[in-house]
């Protein structure tokens, strides 16, 4: 049986060890809770995953097609949100 592929924010949790500084560590502590610290690093660390995909996407296009105008760049960047609420439109992490 081969193992399960999961998209970005999907699959069960898994416990990871993570270092930041202190002050990062305390603001977040200090804005969400202790309890809801994991879900918003996760969540930070998705939009952020998700930016990257986008930024590489963007990056790939214009080098195939040349610069995209401000106004195309920004539609792009819409359509990606779009797609943020809409399951399985990302990629499975690798």
């Amino acid at each position: 049986m081969g193992e399960q592929e999961y998209g970005i924010g999907e699959g069960p949790a898994t416990r990871i060890s993570l270092s930041m500084s202190e002050g990062t560590a305390e603001a977040i502590r200090q804005r969400v809770g202790k309890r809801e610290f994991s879900s918003f690093v996760a969540s930070a660390v998705e939009r952020e995953l998700r930016g990257l995909i986008l930024d590489e996407y963007l990056a790939d296009y214009e080098q195939r097609s040349g610069p995209l105008p401000a106004g195309e760049r920004q539609r792009a960047k819409e359509a990606f949100d779009r797609a943020l609420a809409e399951p399985g439109q990302w990629p499975t992490a690798s």
